[in-house]
């Protein structure tokens, strides 16, 4: 298979965007390591579904799963910003790595330590750091996805544990995960109110995991359902005050939306470099295709969107990272990045012709990668929903 091309130069992005120095360490760090070590796998851990244990140590070993969270815990303190760009960049050559990182920090490691309190703290979030753990977040049921409240799992006060029951689908991470933070029912009569999120250890009596679906794209990302069959938890194993879990999972959404446009806006960067390169090197009618105006006008827009999309997605980063209210520009962020992904994706395979519908080619991986991105945190119908209340609120 034709690996991803990546001697492409991007546009000079140092000023246009205002990243500090240390910001662009990073994202070049990252760049460089993504084109050497996770380029070169992208097609066989999808075509394989293949989880990449080795490519995963070496993205601990960067320390990229502790970016964001202080250095007592053992992270960098680098910002939300800063585990953006790694996870833009980590996308741009395979989607399935960045989302696994995505998974792993929004979803698996910061709800212990914004809500886990000191104890719960010390005791997962610098495993799940250092790569002891990885760490993985159940909301979605068979009957509960975008309808978070209708949530089954049930959790039930006995003798000094929470005792867990209900099941979790589509769960990133599952296989590998130390940690899971999932939601469950505490008191139906309380509605939103009722639900909390509750921390199960890996060798929880009473859970197991069963295998997942095999997925559209993806594919190299690991996932798996869970089962809670009176699964007994410690009481100090719920995350927050307890009638707020509902209000904690949905703010753990919000930042989980701005990793997911950061996957999305890697992956549409990768589709356009892909399609500009093609576009030079192909020769149609005599000319190469570049100089057709219908495929110049397309990757015109492709790079229209795209740079909307980065300065949506870097402006919810630094709203989160001024302690800002962020919320609807991580929503807007999402929709705009996870739709650019789709279209760019989509006519890049159009601009490759025959090609773009072969596997020798990474166009239709990032294709069927991007169809994610419309999906998870929250479809583009949610951040609509979203987004409209947020408007008629003001």
């Amino acid at each position: 298979m034709t690996a991803i091309h990546t001697s492409f130069e991007l546009p000079d992005m140092k000023d246009s965007f205002d990243l500090t120095e240390d910001q662009r360490m990073i994202r070049d760090m990252v760049r460089e390591f993504a084109e050497a070590e996770v380029a070169p796998k992208a097609a066989a851990v999808d075509e394989e579904h293949r989880f990449d244990t080795d490519t995963w140590a070496k993205i601990v070993e960067l320390g990229l799963t502790g970016i964001p969270f202080p250095e007592e815990l053992g992270g960098s303190d680098g910002g939300t910003l800063s585990y953006i760009l790694a996870v833009e960049e980590l996308s741009r050559v395979c989607g399935s790595t960045g989302l696994t990182l995505a998974a792993q920090v929004s979803l698996g490691t910061y709800p212990i330590y914004a809500w886990g309190g000191e104890k719960l703290q010390k005791l997962y979030v610098p495993k799940l750091i250092s790569g002891e753990y990885m760490g993985a977040y159940g909301l979605t049921e068979p009957n509960a996805g975008s309808d978070s409240g209708g949530t089954q799992t049930s959790a039930v006060e006995d003798s000094g544990s929470w005792v867990l029951n209900g099941r979790k689908c589509f769960i990133t991470n599952a296989n590998h995960a130390g940690t899971f933070i999932v939601t469950a029912v505490f008191d139906r009569s309380l509605g939103a109110k009722g639900i909390g999120a509750f921390v199960v250890p890996r060798d929880t009596p009473g859970f197991s995991l069963e295998k997942g679906e095999q997925k559209l794209g993806m594919r190299g990302s690991d996932w798996a359902s869970l089962v809670f069959e009176d699964a007994r938890i410690p009481m100090d194993h719920l995350l927050g005050p307890k009638s707020e879990g509902f209000s904690t999972f949905m703010k753990t959404l919000e930042g989980g939306r701005i990793s997911i446009a950061a996957l999305s806006l890697g992956i549409a960067q990768g589709a356009y470099e892909e399609a500009v390169k093609y576009a030079k090197d192909r020769i149609a009618f005599g000319k190469p295709l570049s100089a057709q105006q219908a495929v110049a006008f397309k990757l015109a827009d492709m790079r229209v969107q795209i740079e909307a999309a980065r300065h949506l997605v870097y402006h919810a980063a630094r709203l989160k990272d001024a302690g800002a209210k962020f919320g609807p520009a991580a929503a807007i962020a999402k929709l705009h990045a996870s739709e650019t992904a789709m279209k760019v994706t989509y006519d890049a395979i159009q601009i490759h012709g025959g090609n773009g519908y072969s596997r020798e080619f990474p166009v239709e991986r990032m294709w069927r990668d991007a169809k994610l991105c419309v999906i998870g945190e929250g479809t583009s119908e949610i951040q609509r929903l979203i987004i409209s209340r947020d408007i008629l609120r003001g």
